[in-house]
């Protein structure tokens, strides 16, 4: 779910992107990725000039936490665990070109694009997405297509912070924005199915005191 959950944000934002940049901006749809931002530098992978949507951490809900475990079935009932809902928090980074000469500049412009992005569009499902390839998945079921609602908001980091996240991810800092995502449902589908409860038998007896 969590992987569905980012490929969504990501084809809308992809399609958004393309469709607002600057004539001058070579940036393609596909520049758009879902990727380790910490291999930035990594000879192996090529994540120049591009906008790099990033898993940086989980949270669960906790205001969700106790909900009931009995599901209604069409033979009776289903005792499953509750789900767990996440909120995911994610980093959107704009990195450079390595030929163009206004490289910072482009990635700059990147970067308002994500922001005007989310904010127009804070609520995501797979309805109300038309340019994400999730809806014509048929390897999805329908019943995880509509479990799919996603709340985008943009979330403030520190200088601190800003620092420890850049230091973990053992890069240089490039244009970004951290924006958490509420909330992903995360559950398992067995449980153990029990029968409706229709008639309720007395075995009691009442003995008779002579």
């Amino acid at each position: 779910m969590i992987g569905l959950a980012l490929k969504l944000i990501r084809d809308e934002l992809s399609e958004y992107i393309f469709a607002n940049k600057r004539p001058t901006d070579a940036i393609l749809a596909e520049d758009v990725v879902l990727h380790n931002i910490s291999l930035m530098e990594s000879e192996a992978q090529d994540l120049s000039d591009k906008i790099v949507i990033t898993l940086v951490n989980t949270e669960e809900e906790s205001t969700l936490k106790n909900t009931s475990n009995v599901v209604k079935t069409t033979n009776g009932i289903k005792y499953v665990e509750p789900p767990v809902f996440l909120n995911l928090y994610i980093l959107i980074s704009a990195t450079l070109g390595q030929d163009l000469q206004d490289a910072y500049e482009f990635a700059l412009h990147r970067l308002s694009l994500v922001l005007q992005f989310f904010q127009a569009k804070k609520k995501f499902t797979v309805q109300n997405s038309p340019f994400t390839t999730i809806s014509n998945d048929d390897n999805i079921s329908q019943q995880i297509k509509d479990q799919i609602k996603l709340n985008v908001e943009l979330y403030t980091l520190t200088f601190e912070q800003i620092n420890h996240l850049w230091g973990s991810l053992g890069g240089k800092q490039v244009p970004f924005a951290m924006y958490k995502i509420r909330l992903v449902n995360i559950q398992e589908a067995s449980g153990n199915e029990a029968p409706i409860i229709e008639e309720i038998q007395n075995d009691s007896f009442v003995i008779n005191q002579i």
